[in-house]
């Protein structure tokens, strides 16, 4: 503090003031108020002071005071106005001013700074690219039709839910409980969700990070946290907000959120293909317990057989009619289509319990209906367009949210070549005591920006772009493949539809001519026209000629259920949302 002469229309009189050049020195900052109350009413308009920081905000802004020349300037014409200030000591300078100013949240000038930042920052994100090449499909040799296909038509069966394609009521009940409570299911539905939540996590790096920290500490002869002879002690008590952002000039973040947001995709699309997989897989399982019951039943029907055969045998063994050659073979197939049945039922009891997994419960028997499979009729299954499988087929769909996925590194990798702009922020108190934090001096506040940059990394962030790009490849290689694959496994179904169809109607006509045949042998043998021969023969015929049928039965069930699967139909009533 000094105390000047100063002249008035009434003489001389003393007034205070604090040296500018000491406040910065000493760190008073907070009362230049008192500085500039000196001036008094008798300085000029503009810089007449009304006790507080007014007067040097309208000089800031009216003269755009920037330098610390200008500002210099300013204050010794101030001084030489008032005939108050002699002399403007240069140590005060700009910077210091835009420093206590900017510490001043809800200032002019503050606001001013704090609006033109963020324009500038808000300018630069906007009109900054995304470096790294756009996706683009690659190229398809998709054929205008699939082979083994009949009609040419736009409609397919994949078109169609699950549920209008399989119209066995108790079929409907297990895929139901199977999409309910199926756990791999439940693991797709996990990942997908760990995925979203990476995307968020990703996209979170475009926006400023914001934290706070508190410290208290003291000691003695300690510099930097490290023992030092500087003969002070203290304590020191700090509580600040904190902030850092970087700016995504080249689009390095944002590739990387379209690189999370597609594997997100790629997760939902393997959602659906364990849907689709789940459904199939049900159906499969269930037609093949109806195939195994009807394998059983033929079984036991031919065990009966048999049996009525021996049973004929050995009472005309009694009168004398038959060798003991005869009753002998006879017994020799009993016992054998006795063996069969607990084989057969085993099968049926394995069967059961691999479809309760698949509806997640604990093995044990499963309703199913009492009819045979023979009930079961094929659905008319148009295949629709082969163009419209790459939007169909979940696992095609997959394939592609992957290359997404991997181009987007590629932008990544480019991004890496270029540098970094990163923003840190700081604003809170520090003090050596406790209750100095709530006053003026324990004000502390930094601002920094950095531009990082690589200039050798012996090769380092090369191999990198070099890696994504054959990651990128391998994952185009892939989705192609996928999409041949599957116009293969389509082909092959269509195919294998047709020709099952014909040998059905074939072998049902096998079937009956052996039940005939088996019929009029035994009418003979009876009659005494024929030897137990004939019998027995027609018998090892007709009941391998059932078996058959059923097989054949079922392989035409089972390739509608994997032609639906392979045209990627079955989750068109997926909850989970609209298509992206």
């Amino acid at each position: 503090m000094k105390t000047i002469p100063s002249t008035s229309a009434k003489g001389v009189t003393s007034r205070s003031y604090v040296d500018p050049g000491a406040m910065q020195t000493s760190g008073a900052i907070a009362n230049m108020d008192t500085f500039w109350t000196a001036a008094g009413s008798e300085a000029p308009r503009r810089f007449r002071p009304h006790g507080n920081l007014s007067n040097i905000r309208r000089l800031a802004a009216r003269t755009k005071a920037v330098s610390r020349l200008r500002l210099a300037t300013a204050l010794q014409n101030a001084s030489q106005n008032s005939g108050v200030i002699t002399s403007a000591p240069a140590s005060w300078t700009a910077p210091v001013f835009w420093r206590f100013s900017s510490a001043l949240p809800g200032r002019p000038v503050f606001q001013k700074f704090l609006f033109t930042s963020i324009a500038i920052i808000l300018a630069l994100m906007f009109s900054s690219c995304a470096v790294g090449p756009k996706y683009k499909r690659p190229a398809l040799n998709v054929p205008s039709n699939f082979r083994g296909q009949d009609d040419t038509g736009t409609n397919s069966v994949a078109d169609l839910p699950w549920w209008q394609v399989f119209h066995d009521e108790q079929l409907q009940s297990l895929i139901r409980e199977a999409l309910t409570n199926n756990y791999d299911l439940k693991i797709a539905v996990a990942r997908m969700e760990q995925s979203r939540a990476a995307v968020a996590e990703a996209r979170s790096q475009l926006f400023p990070q914001i934290g706070y920290a508190g410290a208290f500490g003291g000691g003695k002869n300690v510099s930097g946290g490290q023992p030092a002879p500087t003969g002070t002690e203290g304590t020191v008590f700090a509580a600040d907000l904190n902030a850092a952002w970087q700016i995504d000039l080249f689009g390095r973040i944002r590739r990387q959120t379209e690189a999370a947001r597609a594997q997100y995709f790629a997760t939902r699309e393997a959602r659906r293909d364990i849907m689709v997989s789940l459904i199939s897989q049900v159906a499969q399982d269930y037609f093949q317990l109806l195939a195994l019951d009807r394998e059983l039943q033929i079984a036991r029907d031919s065990t009966n057989s048999f049996g009525d055969s021996l049973k004929i045998f050995r009472e005309r063994l009694e009168h004398g009619i038959a060798s003991k050659l005869e009753t002998s073979s006879a017994e020799a197939l009993l016992d054998n289509a006795n063996a069969s049945v607990p084989e057969l039922e085993q099968q049926v009891a394995l069967q059961e319990n691999a479809l309760n997994v698949l509806l997640g419960c604990n093995p044990g028997p499963v309703l199913r209906n009492t009819n045979s499979l023979d009930a079961e009729t094929p659905p008319d299954v148009p295949a629709g367009l082969p163009s419209d499988l790459i939007e169909r087929r979940p696992d095609i769909r997959e394939a592609e949210q992957t290359l997404r996925a991997a181009n987007a590194q590629v932008g990544v990798a480019v991004a890496d070549f270029f540098p970094q702009l990163d923003l840190t922020g700081l604003f809170g108190q520090a003090s050596t005591e406790l209750a100095g934090l709530t006053a003026g001096q324990s004000l502390a506040w930094s601002a920094a920006a950095s531009l990082t940059g690589p200039l050798f990394h012996g090769g380092q962030i090369r191999a990198q772009y070099q890696e994504a790009r054959a990651a990128r490849d391998q994952a185009a290689f892939q989705f192609q493949s996928t999409v041949l694959n599957a116009l293969q496994e389509i082909s092959n179904q269509l195919i294998a539809r047709q020709k099952l169809a014909k040998s059905r109607d074939e072998q049902r006509k096998a079937v009956a001519a052996f039940q005939e045949a088996f019929k009029i042998a035994m009418e003979r043998y009876q009659l005494g026209t024929s030897s137990y021969y004939e019998v027995l023969q027609q018998q090892q015929q007709l009941f391998p000629a059932e078996d058959t049928l059923v097989q054949t039965q079922l392989n035409q069930l089972l390739a509608v259920v994997q032609l639906y699967r392979a045209l990627g139909g079955g989750w068109q009533a997926d909850p989970v949302g609209s298509d992206h």
